[in-house]
């Protein structure tokens, strides 16, 4: 994929994870609010649970969104493209399907392993 499309793909998604932050900050604040008012018991663990569901999507479009930044850096930097940790070019499809992709599918899968 060349830099030019790489960038405008990683910009809409850039700008697509932006809103959707704000929306999610927009209901967790609400969702504080909330908690001031007196409520049902039986409605308290359904509360928590939508809490952490929301804190768990917002937290996961913040990295996603931090993983974009990355690719556009390296895009400026020359070296979108090429595996962070071992240097080998991160194949065309792999790019096309993730354009914020910083390793080979060899690196991603070792760093999966160790996650687990």
């Amino acid at each position: 994929m060349d830099t030019t499309t790489a960038r405008k793909r990683l910009e809409e998604i850039r700008s697509e994870l932006e809103r959707s932050i704000s929306v999610l900050k927009g209901d967790q604040q609400q969702q504080e609010r909330s908690r001031d008012y007196p409520q049902d018991p039986a409605d308290a663990g359904a509360n928590l649970s939508e809490t952490d569901r929301s804190e768990a999507i917002l937290a996961a479009a913040r990295r996603q969104r931090s993983q974009v930044l990355d690719a556009l850096r390296r895009i400026d930097l020359g070296t979108y493209g090429t595996c962070v940790d071992c240097g080998a070019s991160v194949p065309e499809g792999r790019l096309e399907a993730k354009p914020e992709a910083a390793r080979c599918v060899k690196c991603q899968g070792k760093l999966d392993r160790l996650r687990r």
